[in-house]
């Protein structure tokens, strides 16, 4: 829990230190900061708007994605203790997946580094950038879009509201969690078959499949 907080936390700072660059870079482009343009009374989104909290968001979470991949990878570790322990009543033995169970995240950490070495805390490093980049994008342009059109339809003279505020952010994690969800999908499949192979062992790369069913199992429950 509280390495996710960290995570959130840095990511959002980031994006409100982006979103100002980017809007002051645009704005020369443009002739008008996407900000300012926000913050005026009934305005809708625009090109630069949407380029500007895109922008800021990628960069944002392409660069918590350095910190946020082990931290994701050694909670791989619970599942592999439950794969584990099924595999254990019937009677198949892998010493790399028993090595996994009942650890904490040091722990799980260490262990990781023990099988893989040191760059195994990235192991998956790719999706998860991938995903990380477009999901957050996706995330606050969904946000403040939405939070600016409610906004105009409440007819109010502020550039934001309570309500307008609670609607967006709720709507937004559906929307980028629907969007990237097969990425996700695909970097968790890869990240647990790197921790059941050691150093040196090949490990198949999935393919991300938008259009595949499959890929969408378990997003219900992802998103109540």
């Amino acid at each position: 829990m509280a390495s996710v907080t960290l995570v959130r936390t840095i990511s959002f700072s980031i994006y409100q230190k982006a979103k100002y660059s980017y809007s002051a870079a645009i704005g020369k482009a443009l002739g008008e900061e996407p900000l300012v343009t926000v913050n005026r009374p009934g305005s809708i989104p625009t090109l630069g708007t949407v380029l500007c909290f895109g922008a800021a968001g990628a960069t944002a979470g392409g660069m918590v994605a350095a910190i946020a991949c082990p931290f994701e990878l050694t909670k791989l570790s619970a599942q592999i203790s439950v794969l584990m322990a099924d595999r254990n009543k019937s009677s198949v033995t892998d010493p790399i997946r028993s090595s996994y169970q009942q650890k904490g995240t040091l722990s799980t950490a260490k262990n990781i580094i023990l099988h893989r070495g040191v760059t195994g805390l990235y192991s998956g490093f790719g999706f998860h950038f991938l995903r990380d980049t477009i999901g957050t994008a996706i995330y606050f342009t969904t946000y403040e879009s939405t939070k600016q059109l409610l906004v105009k339809f409440q007819g109010s003279d502020s550039p934001t509201s309570p309500s307008s505020v609670a609607m967006a952010g709720g709507f937004c994690g559906l929307v980028s969690w629907a969007c990237i969800y097969p990425i996700d999908s695909a970097k968790t499949h890869y990240q647990r078959n790197c921790l059941t192979k050691a150093k040196g062992q090949p490990v198949k790369i999935p393919r991300i499949q938008f259009n595949k069913a499959s890929m969408y199992r378990g997003l219900g429950v992802s998103m109540a």
